[in-house]
Order: structure tokens, then sequence, then C-alpha cells
């Protein structure tokens, strides 16, 4: 699942956002855009939090009335009953309620403590590298990363989240470690299911995830909605090689060329991203250098808030 962190900032899922807080151009339809989880099927907290429990590759728990159990099973039990019994309702619907008022506490959840923030406030200034990272992230011709991520404070002074909420089409290698991709018919196509139902008619949303936020990237090891990649490095250079080294993602057919974009039917591959840094021809070129992919790392490691430091570290050590 995507982060917890920033969430409050996530607007509620449309099919047609036409514009934003900086862009007033009310003429052009950018496409779905909010809600959570990588389909933005749900809203609201407490909706996001009941998918996890009772998902069946999640925490599989059998029902609700399992998760209660394990509520009144704690010793906060009795909290659990009265808030339950405060708003008329049953005990694991408090729960989800009692969760979405806590990711909404902005000291643990937004706190917008990382060192770029400080940059931002003009109270650190970022190392040779990572400013390297962070031009080639915001330009359009190399990382482009800024199209999708946005890097710089809106026109209200609130911090960037890094992210535009719309959902794109990367086509990520399949995972095998996935169990339901033992099936070759069963694919994940993000908006349009099989999670997703609501909006399955629409073909050109299949294959499209919704734009995740940046902010403590450093500190996972999965990547993408399938979690195929599990360095922060590789998934940088996914971006600049996707098209150009095809062989280093994906497997091969039978007769040996590279199975491009074999998480997605057929069908659907029309809707893949092919703006930069995409778009190269295989045996080209990269739109981004080695060293540029070590910088924007650099630059990406500096979204880490002061408190989650110490989990970078954690998975630093060898």
């Amino acid at each position: 699942m995507p982060s917890l962190r920033y969430l409050q900032a996530v607007p509620p899922f449309t099919r047609h956002l036409f514009a934003t807080s900086d862009e007033g151009d009310e003429s052009i339809d950018q496409g779905p855009s909010g809600g959570l989880t990588w389909d933005g099927r749900v809203d609201r907290g407490r909706d996001q939090a009941r998918i996890p429990l009772l998902s069946t590759f999640e925490m599989a728990d059998a029902s609700a009335a399992d998760v209660e159990a394990r509520v009144l099973a704690t010793p906060y039990a009795g909290d659990a009953r009265r808030l339950a019994a405060d708003a008329g309702e049953d005990v694991f619907a408090a729960a989800l309620e009692a969760l979405e008022a806590y990711e909404e506490d902005p000291a643990v959840f937004s706190p917008y403590s990382s060192r770029y923030d400080a940059v931002l406030k003009g109270t650190a200034t970022l190392t040779i590298q990572e400013q390297r990272g962070l031009d080639a992230f915001n330009d359009p011709k190399r990382g482009n990363c800024a199209s999708c991520h946005p890097s710089q404070a809106d026109r209200r002074g609130i911090p960037p989240s890094f992210s535009d909420y719309g959902f794109i089409a990367l086509a990520v290698p399949r995972n095998p470690h996935i169990s339901a991709n033992a099936d070759p018919t069963h694919f994940d196509l993000g908006l349009c299911g099989p999670l997703r139902t609501d909006v399955a008619r629409h073909a050109e949303y299949c294959g499209r995830f919704r734009t995740p936020t940046l902010r403590n990237v450093a500190t996972r090891s999965v990547f993408f909605h399938n979690g195929v990649v599990h360095t922060l490095r590789d998934a940088v250079a996914f971006y600049a090689t996707r098209d150009t080294q095809p062989a280093r993602w994906y497997g091969r057919g039978p007769d040996g060329s590279p199975r491009r974009f074999d998480d997605l039917p057929t069908e659907y591959r029309a809707n893949v991203e092919l703006g930069a840094p995409f778009a190269q021809r295989p045996g080209g070129s990269p739109s981004l250098s080695d060293e540029e992919i070590d910088a924007i790392v650099a630059f990406l490691e500096t979204l880490t808030d002061a408190d989650a430091r110490n989990v970078r570290a954690r998975l630093s050590r060898p």
C-alpha cells in the first residue's frame, strides 16, 4: 500500500480533473485523480483502513467480527467499547474511525520535517550532488519527475507532497512472487480492476495507478504497485532505462527478445506512458546517466522526515 503519511493532502477521487491550485486552465481534462490506495477506490481514512484488515493478501482477518474480537482482547478494549457506544455503532466501525482520527494527527502523519523542507524554508542547503539531482528531477528533458511529483510549494506556501495525485501506466515488470500471478490470465489493472470495479468499463484507465508521494521514499524496500523493484536506485533507473534496456527489466520470449510490458495485456498497452524519461529507442542513450541517477537518489534521500531517518540508517547497514 502507499504510505499513510501525507494522505491528508490527497483529494477525493474524480474521473475528470480540470484544474489545480497552480494551473487554473479549466479547459484541459487531466483525467482521473485522487482517492486513496493505488486505485483510488476510497476517499476516507476509515474506508482505507478497512481494506488491509480484511484483505486476503494483507492482514487476512476472516471478517469484521474477527477484527472486533482481536480489539476486545487488547488492554484498550474498554476504550473501544465506550467509543462504539458513544457513536452508536459496532466496535469494528469504531476502530476504523479511531484509526482515521489517529492518521489525521499532523505531528505524526504530516510533519514536513525533512531536510528538503528546511531547504525550502531557507534554513539548510543541498549538497552539490543533491542539487544536481534536484535539477535532473525537475528537468522535463531528463528526469521529468516533477511532472508527476511537483517539488515546489504551491501558491499558498504549502510544502509539496511530491504527487500530483494523477494516475499513470508505467508498465513495470510482472512480479513472479505474487501468488496470483501464477495464473497467466491474472492482471492487476489498477483503476479498471480487479479490486476496483466501478470504472472497469473504461479501457483507457487499464494499467494506471495513482502517483504516490515521494516523501520518505528512501526508507522503503519495495517500489511500484506490485513491489517488483527493491532498491530506490533501481526504481529511478527503471524510468531511465525501461525503453533503452528492456532486457534489464523484462523476461525474454521464445525468440529471445524482451517481453516488454509483460504485466499488461496487449490491448491496454496504448495506455503506457511514453513521455520523458521514457520513449527512447532500445539500445539508445538513456535520458539519465548513471551519475544523474545517483544524484536523483541523493536528492530523494533529503525527503526523509526527521523521525524516519533512523529507519533509513537501519536499511543502509550491511
